[in-house]
């Protein structure tokens, strides 16, 4: 039975769309759909959640993880907007832990081991999946007939067991002075001098992860600094398959613009996740030129089709794209932004991100090619904390040449724009 047209589209169209729990995908074989929801978050105005929660409900068993999807609500289950909740980031990843090991124990790092992605930055970005405040309107849909393979019985090491955890960082700016300053973990918003590890921040550190970190609280207008907590959820949807031959498994690796080690002479890599954009020159706005470009860099371990791709970024975001090595166009994702009020569309947020589909065999790349990221921010005003990260699917697959038509750019069905990476860009790396 072949599955009908209307519901690939909106599968493949909307991140957010209402599906059936179940339908019939990939030759026949039943798509499964649930939705769960994280532990409580109770927030107060100004303040900040950042907590890792393990064993959190998930599909059990030897499956393909299809999609992802995920969006803060209210107790009601409201969808709590992003100038109230600020959705900084959720991640979700697999571990091992030992059978019948109790759930609040699972945390103790003497009790589980990690199961990371594939790459490139995967001791600082472990994740399967990842978003922020685009969440609800950028997709994570798998095209078939891939799947991401999960919960296999021969993976965990002996005596253990395959569980999930997930990472919820979430800014209350309800009554703050300065929303977008808080959203950016300016530090002086915040009053922190040291991390929360208790090591003192640098001084030429404005801004970032390390000012926002669980329990901190940012600066408020007079009036609001007792207000009462709320009580929020991360609910999230997952869609999949039982495992069976008729999928196709795929390895998910994450680039991260920051880390220069490649283009240094260093071996490891140096992904620091996050950095900072300064507001324009003079000179640059007089051209109308605010644009921040940063590229790099990074080696993809192991080759095959590349079958889909999405940026994460934040606000001042304009784009992000990921490049062969003869410069070459894989995938480009661009940023979508609110102009309204309403949970899905707030203005000033970037509230989704284009992905890429391309069209099967046509994206390729060889083991150990060295890849080039580009992320585009405006720089209208300094930027701190933001993020250039680039998440694909691979289908590994036996290497050979890159054929003649490896030149073409991807097919990227949200963006038919085409994005190349400047000549001047390319020269100096």
């Amino acid at each position: 039975m072949k599955t009908p047209l209307v519901l690939v589209l909106l599968i493949l169209l909307s991140a957010t769309a209402t599906l059936p729990s179940e339908a019939l995908n990939v030759r026949g074989h039943l798509l499964k759909s649930k939705t769960f929801l994280s532990p409580p978050i109770f927030l107060r105005p100004g303040s900040v959640s950042n907590k890792w929660y393990y064993d959190i409900t998930f599909p059990r068993g030897h499956l393909a993880l299809k999609s992802f999807n995920a969006e803060v609500v209210d107790e009601h289950g409201v969808p709590v907007p992003l100038h109230e909740t600020y959705l900084h980031h959720w991640v979700v990843e697999p571990y091992y832990t030992v059978k019948d090991t109790a759930a609040d124990e699972s945390h103790k790092h003497s009790k589980i081991i990690l199961n990371r992605n594939s790459g490139v930055c995967k001791t600082t970005l472990g994740q399967y999946y990842g978003l922020g405040s685009e969440t609800r309107h950028t997709a994570t849909w798998v095209p078939d007939p891939y799947g991401i393979d999960i919960g296999n019985p021969e993976a965990p090491p002996e005596g253990h067991e395959e569980k999930w955890l997930l990472n919820v960082h979430a800014i209350d700016t309800r009554g703050v002075t300065d929303k977008l300053g808080c959203t950016e973990c300016k530090c002086d918003l915040y009053n922190v001098t040291v991390d929360e590890y208790g090591r003192r921040i640098a001084k030429d550190y404005t801004g970032g992860l390390f000012c926002c970190y669980d329990e901190t609280q940012c600066k408020m207008k007079g009036g609001f600094a007792d207000g009462e907590a709320r009580k929020v959820f991360l609910r999230y949807t997952v869609m999949w398959l039982d495992w069976s031959d008729a999928v196709l498994p795929v390895k998910i690796y994450i680039f991260d613009v920051t880390d220069r080690a490649l283009l240094e002479g260093k071996s490891e890599p140096a992904c620091k996740v996050e950095y900072q954009v300064e507001e324009c020159s003079s000179e640059n706005r007089a051209k109308n030129s605010c644009v921040h470009v940063q590229a790099t860099k990074q080696v993809l371990p192991r080759g095959g089709d590349i079958v889909f791709g999405v940026a994460h970024q934040h606000s001042g975001g304009i784009g992000a794209s990921l490049h062969g090595e003869d410069g070459r166009l894989l995938c480009e994702s661009m940023a979508t932004y609110g102009d309204s009020q309403e949970a899905g569309n707030e203005a000033g947020y970037i509230v989704g991100m284009s992905t890429c589909y391309p069209k099967p065999g046509t994206v390729r790349v060889r083991d150990g090619e060295v890849l080039t990221v580009v992320s585009n921010y405006s720089s209208e005003r300094q930027h701190t904390g933001v993020m250039g990260l680039f998440y694909i699917l691979v289908a590994e697959h036996e290497q050979q040449q890159l054929p003649a038509a490896a030149g073409k750019p991807g097919m990227c069905f949200s963006f038919p724009v085409s994005w190349c990476l400047p000549s001047w860009l390319s020269s100096n790396m």
